[in-house]
């Protein structure tokens, strides 16, 4: 097993907020970041945590993410706004999206949220489930770089395309649903990759299309979708909702979230929050159905492992490969 090291939630956001700085990012932009990479890492999300730190700050120092981005928001509706991340990272631009989209849903009942010109946003389930504890329904869909390709077909066009999707219920915390449309997200391979671990079969296909257990090799290649075409068609409706609605680029186009040169990745995210009915059951029937679900042999709800990786990472701390954090160490004092 990796090497790995506990370390506190306060402590883990301050060391990334401190290496993010020595790379000339903004303070406020720092705080945002770090909050979403440790939010990450304490779901056991760690291939949207401390991993993805060094890319973070070497596309920093490069100019691909833009350390002076003007966010922006545009109205295009009663209940739609339009948030221009400027290829800035993307998390000051969904805290936007937020500040700007929750109270449009209180009022109208719905708001939906478009932020393009962005960058990686990791988890989604972080995002959605900040809607649900405002007492919403939360959706959210977002493209990336290229790594899917159409059923049938061996070049990628899609990318990993996650879906998440949150809602309050009666009692107890919120449903919290986020999926990959690919068999596993890509950031599992970089994980593999950056620590020289084999990945397993049923993963990924390298360029040639052929199964692999090499962790480059799958970066260079495609990931394999979940349920096979259907995978790619949830794919395609991703990549319509969150880079053609938000004016931002396909995946296809989309610069590299893992290399400092090349262009910006200039992707999209686009949430959605409903509010229930005040005057209808809808939460207690919500709780009803889980408890339903909960309560039959050998079911498990969606994000019941994710819940209790939260409450031990908020009791105990993280648990961080060891690895990663020397990493994020040595960024932070080479101001």
């Amino acid at each position: 097993m990796t090497d790995r090291t506990r370390i506190s939630i306060a402590d883990a956001k301050a060391l990334i907020h401190a290496a993010l700085a020595a790379a000339g990012v903004p303070f406020d932009v720092c705080t945002s970041v770090a909050a979403a990479l440790v939010a990450a890492e304490a779901e056991g999300q760690g291939g949207h945590g401390f991993s993805r730190l060094s890319d973070y700050v070497a596309q920093a120092r490069s100019g691909k993410i833009n350390l002076n981005a003007k966010i922006t928001k545009t109205l295009r509706g009663p209940s739609s706004v339009l948030i221009d991340a400027d290829r800035g990272f993307a998390f000051p631009a969904l805290d936007a999206a937020l500040a700007t989209g929750l109270p449009l849903a209180e009022k109208m009942g719905i708001a939906i949220m478009a932020v393009g010109n962005s960058h990686h946003c990791g988890a989604l389930s972080v995002q959605v489930e900040k809607i649900a504890k405002a007492g919403m329904i939360g959706l959210m869909v977002a493209n990336a770089p290229k790594a899917i390709a159409p059923w049938g077909a061996k070049d990628p066009v899609f990318g990993t395309n996650p879906i998440a999707f949150a809602t309050p219920q009666a009692t107890g915390d919120p449903l919290v649903i986020d999926m990959s449309l690919s068999r596993v997200a890509r950031g599992k391979v970089l994980n593999a990759h950056k620590t020289n671990q084999p990945i397993p079969l049923g993963w990924a296909l390298d360029a040639q299309g052929e199964p692999t257990t090499d962790a480059k090799a799958a970066l260079e290649g495609t990931m394999i979708p979940i349920g096979e075409a259907k995978g790619t068609a949830l794919a395609l409706m991703v990549e319509i909702l969150a880079a053609a609605f938000t004016g931002s680029a396909f995946s296809q186009e989309a610069g590299s979230f893992f290399t400092a040169d090349g262009p910006a990745p200039r992707v999209g995210q686009t949430l959605i929050a409903i509010r229930p009915d005040a005057n209808s059951d809808f939460l207690q029937r919500v709780s009803t159905l889980l408890d339903t679900i909960q309560a039959m042999e050998g079911a498990r709800l969606p994000g019941t492992r994710r819940r209790g990786a939260i409450r031990s990472a908020e009791a105990d701390g993280l648990l961080v490969q060891s690895h990663y954090l020397n990493l994020a160490k040595t960024l932070a004092d080479s101001a």
